[in-house]
């Protein structure tokens, strides 16, 4: 006979995969339709996303429950980390991607093409410099985006969310729920700040700088590695929001909360490609 220990739970067939695959089906085709000029295309979107959402709701609000009518054991929770990590693992494989591409123009590309033979099929006085150039050929000038001001606030307000965080996880550690809830308020209202502050720059960075996603290599390289983190920022945000809210609820123990461990690591990892961003896209 196993001992109960030693078993590990396999829920019933879930519903929710297929609703999953319904969602991304029509994401992909209400923005391909939107994209195209398609009249439905944004309803198709809209649908794809309240699919999305119906998903994720039911899905993960299974997994509470099972997990707070202790069908979980040390097992199961060995498997979750070992999810975690490797979907934190996918997206680090994620941004590695774009510094790569950065990296690339900055390091190889833009160096190459001020070669003598390269720059005959250039445009007058092109200079190999990082941004690509001040005026390129055909472009209005436009202004790089400086380190020192909303970029250096970000940073300190994100360590900072990373520190009220820790705190927040001491406080579940030692079961003072005060603590608990209260650093949590304040990572989320960091967060929640970062994002606030982002906008504005994106805003100044269109209007008054001409910097925009279309501006060469330089422009494009910093929306999509600025802005795909502001994304993960919105994802983590809203993971902490859940957590919150079964806080709230009185789940989690000191002994047993992966739940809050998870988007912990999930947050901590935010934090550390900002700094990364920071140094790179914004300060070198």
């Amino acid at each position: 006979m196993v001992d109960q220990a030693q078993k590990y739970y396999v829920p019933e067939p879930s519903r929710y995969p297929i609703f999953g695959s319904i969602a991304l089906l029509l994401m992909a085709s209400g923005a391909v339709m939107w994209m195209n000029n398609v009249g439905a295309g944004k309803a198709v979107l809209a649908a794809g996303v309240l699919v999305l959402i119906y998903m994720l709701f039911g899905w993960f609000g299974a997994v509470i429950r099972e997990n707070e009518s202790g069908k979980y054991n040390k097992r199961v929770d060995t498997s979750f980390r070992w999810s975690m990590s490797w979907f934190i693992f996918s997206e680090v494989m994620f941004f590695a991607a774009f510094f790569g591409a950065l990296f690339y123009a900055r390091a190889i590309s833009v160096p190459d093409l001020g070669s003598l033979e390269h720059r005959q099929l250039l445009w007058p006085n092109f200079a190999p410099r990082w941004p690509e150039s001040v005026a390129p050929g055909g472009m209005d000038p436009f202004q790089p985006m400086e380190a020192w001001g909303i970029p250096a606030i970000n940073t300190l307000i994100l360590l900072t969310s990373g520190a009220t965080l820790t705190w927040a996880h001491w406080g579940l550690i030692a079961n003072r729920r005060g603590q608990l809830k209260l650093g949590l308020v304040l990572t989320i209202l960091l967060g929640v700040l970062f994002l606030g502050l982002q906008a504005y720059e994106y805003v100044h960075a269109y209007t008054e700088m001409n910097l925009k996603l279309s501006t060469g290599i330089y422009g494009s390289t910093f929306f999509m590695l600025t802005g795909f983190h502001g994304l993960h920022v919105t994802i983590g945000a809203t993971m902490l929001i859940v957590i919150l809210g079964r806080v709230l609820r009185g789940h989690f123990k000191p002994e047993d909360h992966f739940g809050f461990e998870a988007v912990a690591w999930y947050w901590h990892f935010v934090d550390v490609v900002w700094l990364m961003l920071f140094v790179v896209v914004y300060w070198l």
